[in-house]
C-alpha cells in the first residue's frame, strides 16, 4: 500500500479507536457522546496534531447528518409533517427572523463589520446544530416529547432556510460580484427538484425496491438505501437546498412504504458511525491559533450568543403555547450555532463580503457554542419545575398489536419482556415521560397517552388487539380503565393487576378475564425460597406454597360471596383471621414417613 493511503488509514484507526474510547468513558461520566467525540477531535486535531485535516473529513462526514435526516423523516409520514406546519413555519420561521434581527444590533454596535456583513452573520449564527440537537434529543429519548417535536420543528425550518440565506449573498456582495445569478430561476430549480423528488419516491422507489426484495440480494438493498438517500441529497444540493433536505425529503416520501423498516435497518449502522464521525471532525476542524488570537472576543461573543439566542427561543416557545419545563428544555438544547454556519460563513467570505480571517473567527465561535451544548442542555435540566407534568405528544404511528398494554411500571415491564421473548408483539401506552422515554432507550413499542381515555385506546388499537393487559398501578386507575373498556369495547378481553385483596373481589365481580394481585405470585415464592433456606425438601416446599395458593382461592370464593369479612360471626367489623399454616396432607404423610425412616432400628433385646 502507497504511504499516502496508510497515512489515511493509520488516520482512520486512529479516530476508530478514539470513538471506541470517548464514547462509553463520557456517557459513564454522564456528558453524552457528543461531548465525548468533540472532545477527542480536539486532542488529537489541534493539540495533539496527530490527525490532520479536520475540514475535509467535516465535509466528508456530514453524511451522517445526510443519514440522520433521512431516518427522521422515514418516521414522519406526510399527513404527519402537514400537522406540524404550523410549529415549523409558526415557530420556526419566528426563531430565525427574530433572533437574526436581534444578533445584527450587537454587530453593529460593535463595529464589527458593515452592515452587509452583519445580516449574513446574525442569520448564520441564528441557525442551531442539527446534528447536536437530534443526537441528544436520541440519546436521551426525547424525541417523541412536546419539547423534542418543538425543537425538531424549529431545526426543520433552519434546513429550509439555508436556501434564501445562500441566495442572498451574491445581493449583498460589494460591486455586485458574483450576482450573475437570477434568484428567480435558482427558485425555480429548486421547486423544479422537489417535484422530481416527489415523482420519484411516489411512482418510481417502491417498484424498484420490491424488485431488489424478491432477489434476495441482501447487498443490492443495501446499496440501493444508500443510492436513495446520497442520490436525494445530491439532487437537492444541486438545487440550491442542503443534502440534509433532500435526504429529509426522501425519507418522508417512504415513510408509508412497506420497505421502511428495512431501509431504516440499513441505514442505521452508516448513520451512528458518520454522525460520530463529524462530531470529532468539528473538533479536529478547531482552529486553536484563531481561538487564542482572539480569545477575549470570543469569551464575550459566546456566551452572548448562547444567552440571547436561549432567552428568545424560551420567549418564543412560550409565545406559541409551551409550559415552563418544554420551553427551558427547547432553549438549553438549541442556544448554539449550527454546521451551516459553516457553509454560510465560508461562502460569504469567498464572495467578499468579508475577509477570512473573520470567517475562520466566526467558525471557532461556532464550534465553541456547539461545544458548550451538552453543558447548557445539563443547565436546563437543573432550571426546570418539578410542579409541572411533562406532556408528550400523543402519537399512535404503527400502533396495533396483538397485546394491548396499559401501564409500563415494573410489573408492566417484566411482562412485557416475557411476551417479546414468546415472540409476541406488544403495544404499550402510558401516561408518564419518564417512562416513554427510559422505556425508548431499549426499543419496545411505547406510546404516550391515557388509558383512561376512549380516542387514546382507539388510537393505540384496541379494537385489533386480542387482549388488553391493564397493568397500571393504583386501584382507582385501574377501575376507570376497566370501566370504561367494558363499556365501550365489550368484546376484549381483559388481563387485570389487582392491587389487593379487596380489588381482587371488585374486579372479579366485574367479570373480567383475568386477575392477579399484585404481590401474590412473589410472595409464595419468597416463602418457599424461605422454607428451602430452612432446609426443607423442595418438592415439599412446593406442595405446601401450592395447599397456601389453593387455601387462599377458596377464601376468595367464600368472600365473593358473603363479602370481605366473611367468616366473621360477630359484628363484620374486622378482617378475617387467617387460617394457621399446617402442612398438607400428603406433605405431612412424608414429613411423617421421612422421620420414622430416620428413627434407629430396635434391637432384639430392647
Amino acid at each position: 500500500m502507497p504511504e499516502h493511503d496508510m497515512h489515511y488509514f493509520r488516520e482512520a484507526l486512529i479516530l476508530l479507536a478514539g470513538a471506541v474510547i470517548a464514547a462509553p468513558l463520557a456517557k459513564r461520566l454522564g456528558l453524552g457522546t457528543v461531548l465525548g467525540y468533540l472532545f477527542v477531535g480536539i486532542l488529537l486535531g489541534p493539540m495533539l496534531r496527530i490527525v490532520l485535516g479536520g475540514g475535509e473529513i467535516l465535509n466528508f462526514a456530514e453524511l451522517g447528518v445526510v443519514l440522520l435526516l433521512f431516518i427522521i423523516g422515514l418516521e414522519l409520514k406526510p399527513s404527519r409533517l402537514l400537522s406540524m406546519s404550523r410549529e415549523i413555519f409558526g415557530l420556526g420561521l419566528a426563531q430565525v427572523v427574530v433572533t437574526g434581527l436581534v444578533l445584527i444590533g450587537p454587530i453593529l454596535v460593535l463595529k464589527l463589520t458593515s452592515f452587509n456583513a452583519a445580516i449574513i452573520i446574525a442569520f448564520g449564527l441564528a441557525l442551531s446544530s442539527t446534528a447536536f440537537a437530534l443526537q441528544i434529543l436520541e440519546e436521551r429519548g426525547e424525541r417523541n416529547t412536546a419539547a423534542g417535536q418543538r425543537a425538531f420543528s424549529i431545526l426543520l425550518f433552519q434546513d429550509l432556510a439555508i436556501v434564501p440565506l445562500l441566495a442572498i449573498i451574491p445581493l449583498l456582495t460589494p460591486f455586485s460580484a458574483g450576482g450573475n445569478t437570477n434568484p428567480l430561476l435558482d427558485f425555480g430549480i429548486a421547486i423544479a427538484a422537489i417535484v422530481a423528488l416527489f415523482i420519484a419516491g411516489r411512482y418510481i422507489l417502491n417498484p424498484v425496491f420490491q424488485l431488489i426484495a424478491t432477489s434476495g440480494a441482501r447487498e443490492a438493498m443495501i446499496a440501493a438505501a444508500l443510492l436513495v438517500v446520497l442520490g436525494s441529497a445530491n439532487l437537492m444540493q444541486f438545487a440550491g437546498l442542503s443534502m440534509a433536505m433532500g435526504a429529509f425529503l426522501a425519507g418522508v416520501l417512504l415513510a408509508e412504504s412497506s420497505y421502511r423498516h428495512e431501509l431504516e435497518a440499513d441505514i442505521e449502522p452508516f448513520r451512528g458511525i458518520l454522525l460520530a464521525l463529524f462530531f470529532m471532525a468539528v473538533g479536529l476542524s478547531l482552529n486553536l491559533d484563531v481561538v487564542v488570537k482572539n480569545w477575549l472576543m470570543i469569551v464575550i461573543a459566546v456566551p452572548v450568543i448562547m444567552i440571547l439566542k436561549s432567552l428568545l427561543i424560551y420567549a418564543l416557545c412560550r409565545l406559541f403555547g409551551s409550559n415552563h419545563n418544554a420551553a427551558i428544555r427547547i432553549a438549553g438544547l438549541l442556544p448554539q450555532s449550527g454546521e451551516f454556519g459553516f457553509v454560510i460563513f465560508t461562502a460569504a467570505a469567498t464572495a467578499g463580503i468579508f475577509s477570512s480571517d473573520t470567517a475562520s473567527l466566526l467558525i471557532a465561535i461556532v464550534t465553541v457554542t456547539m461545544a458548550l451544548t451538552p453543558f447548557t442542555t445539563m443547565l436546563a435540566e437543573r432550571l426546570q419545575t418539578a410542579s409541572e407534568h411533562e406532556e408528550l405528544e400523543e402519537n399512535f404511528e404503527n400502533a396495533g398489536s396483538d397485546v394491548l398494554m396499559i401501564g409500563f411500571s415494573r410489573f408492566g415491564q417484566i411482562v412485557s419482556q416475557t411476551l417479546l421473548a414468546g415472540g409476541t408483539d406488544v403495544t404499550i401506552i402510558d401516561h408518564s415521560a419518564d417512562q416513554i422515554r427510559n422505556a425508548s432507550k431499549f426499543g419496545f413499542n411505547i406510546y404516550f397517552g391515557d388509558g383512561a381515555r376512549k380516542d387514546v385506546l382507539l388510537a393505540a388499537g384496541i379494537q385489533r388487539a386480542k387482549v388488553v393487559a391493564v397493568c397500571t398501578y393504583g386501584r382507582a386507575t385501574t377501575d376507570r380503565i376497566v370501566n370504561l373498556i367494558q363499556a365501550e369495547f365489550p368484546e376484549t378481553r381483559l388481563l387485570v393487576r389487582a392491587y389487593d385483596r379487596a380489588h381482587t373481589l371488585s374486579l372479579r365481580d366485574r367479570g373480567v378475564d383475568y386477575e392477579i394481585r399484585e404481590t401474590l405470585e412473589s410472595s409464595l415464592v419468597f416463602s418457599r425460597k424461605t422454607l428451602e433456606m430452612l432446609g426443607m425438601d423442595e418438592e415439599i416446599a412446593d406442595e405446601i406454597v401450592s395447599d397456601t395458593r389453593r387455601r387462599d382461592e377458596d377464601r376468595l370464593k367464600v368472600q365473593a360471596i358473603e363479602g370481605i369479612y366473611a367468616g366473621n360471626d360477630m359484628l363484620h367489623t374486622r378482617p378475617v383471621t387467617p387460617e394457621p399454616l399446617i402442612k398438607p396432607k400428603r406433605a405431612a404423610e412424608r414429613i411423617d414417613l421421612k422421620e420414622s425412616e430416620d428413627e434407629p432400628a430396635e434391637t432384639e433385646h430392647q
